[in-house]
């Protein structure tokens, strides 16, 4: 379609934004009611965590895999789809008779929130100028930075309040807000994508820059989590705050979440790659700062407020780079790509949430900064390589060029 960044565009963005607060909501909600899940059904915390774990196998899995499944539909149709199957999940959750039905639930839902971060990227990018894509994509996932400062809170209120249950039907409510959203505002004449087969699957992991953009998502995204599964007993227990002004806290948190996910996608808009590594020093040095400042209440919270700042920076840039190299290396397979990051992503929350248990359980909760700063130090190490090396060979051509012309 004609790209534009009038009016269309923006409520376009808007739409998409709705449904990712709805999918951004649902992903965590459960971390709160887990004590009432437990209660409820008569089971461990350790066996009520599935309805975690499950959730973030779903998307990993679901993302690529429900791409090549929805490949050769109409990307508004797809996205149509994606929020009734959100909806039907969440409902299943909420009237779950026994444990297996509520995480049949989860799973459903997980599958959704796949497809769902996967095909919302591309059509970001598609409804805005060449320039305006990083930000198209900034803006989209700020419903995810929402859902993290208001939904998950809101929805853990209303299960405490009320029943966990009604904690789903909340976002049942808001995937219904997104589907018709989406109905009425997403344009019918998008782009149409290149059939996609299992097979792109494997030229994507098949291309080392892929597989590449890839393993730095997951390590430099998860490197957060470590901390951030662990942030509010850090806060509390380390930092001697009370459980109410934690609340406050992480209202405070989610607004320098979603600030510094705005400026990530200004910042990579023109050079994408530059921006994920000044995003991962900074994330790095606020991993860091709270690890030497875990005991200060002043100091330590206005580190942790940093590390909210820089969480989502790197995000939009992460996502766009994935589909700009799909673009140039696998063309008929940046679907594929752009789901395979989307799981990526999860494949990072997952690895850093296990790290930090590992951590929490063999040596303390006050070691979990270091090893989440050694993560995102890890990840900002390969993007140097990577930029030094894409500099170098920008260089080559040059010289090549000039060498040519002069010739």
């Amino acid at each position: 379609m004609t790209k534009s960044s009038g009016p269309s565009a923006k409520l376009t963005l808007l739409a998409l934004a709705i449904s990712s607060f709805g999918i951004g909501s649902t992903e965590f909600i459960s971390v709160g009611l887990l004590p009432l899940i437990t209660n409820d059904f008569g089971i461990s915390l350790s066996t009520a965590s599935l309805t975690v774990s499950i959730y973030a196998l779903g998307v990993t899995m679901g993302a690529p895999l429900l791409t090549v499944l929805t490949s050769r539909i109409d990307r508004k149709k797809v996205l149509l789809l994606v929020m009734v199957l959100f909806i039907v999940g969440n409902l299943c959750a909420a009237m779950a008779p026994t444990f297996s039905i509520l995480l049949i639930g989860r799973i459903i839902s997980a599958l959704a929130h796949g497809v769902f971060m996967s095909i919302a990227a591309v059509i970001a990018a598609d409804v805005v100028a060449p320039n305006k894509r990083a930000s198209a994509i900034a803006f989209m996932f700020t419903g995810l930075t929402l859902a993290t400062v208001t939904g998950v809170p809101i929805g853990t209120f209303i299960g405490q309040v009320t029943d966990w249950r009604m904690s789903f039907v909340f976002i049942v409510l808001i995937g219904l807000i997104g589907l018709i959203s989406n109905a009425l505002l997403v344009p019918r004449n998008l782009s149409k994508s290149n059939p996609i087969s299992v097979r792109d699957i494997g030229k994507v992991l098949g291309n080392i820059r892929m597989l590449l953009i890839l393993f730095i998502t997951a390590i430099g995204y998860g490197g957060t989590f470590v901390v951030y599964t662990y942030v509010s007993p850090i806060l509390e227990k380390h930092m001697g705050y009370s459980p109410q002004a934690i609340v406050v806290i992480l209202v405070l948190y989610g607004i320098c979440v979603a600030i510094g996910n705005t400026v990530g996608g200004h910042i990579a808009n023109n050079n994408p790659l530059r921006a994920i590594f000044v995003c991962f020093i900074g994330l790095a040095l606020a991993l860091l700062g709270i690890n030497f400042s875990i005991n200060s209440q002043v100091i330590g919270l206005i580190m942790v407020f940093i590390m909210g700042l820089f969480m989502f920076m790197n995000v939009p840039g992460l996502q766009l780079y994935a589909v700009q190299l799909s673009e140039k290396y696998v063309p008929s397979a940046t679907a594929m790509a752009s789901a395979l990051n989307i799981s990526a992503f999860n494949v990072g929350i997952f690895l850093g949430s296990y790290v930090g248990g590992l951590i929490v359980h063999y040596q303390s909760l006050k070691h979990t900064p270091i090893y989440g700063f050694l993560m995102v130090m890890g990840a900002a190490s390969f993007t140097l390589a990577w930029l030094i090396f894409e500099n170098k060979q920008k260089d080559s051509s040059a010289t090549e060029f000039t060498t040519s012309f002069h010739n």
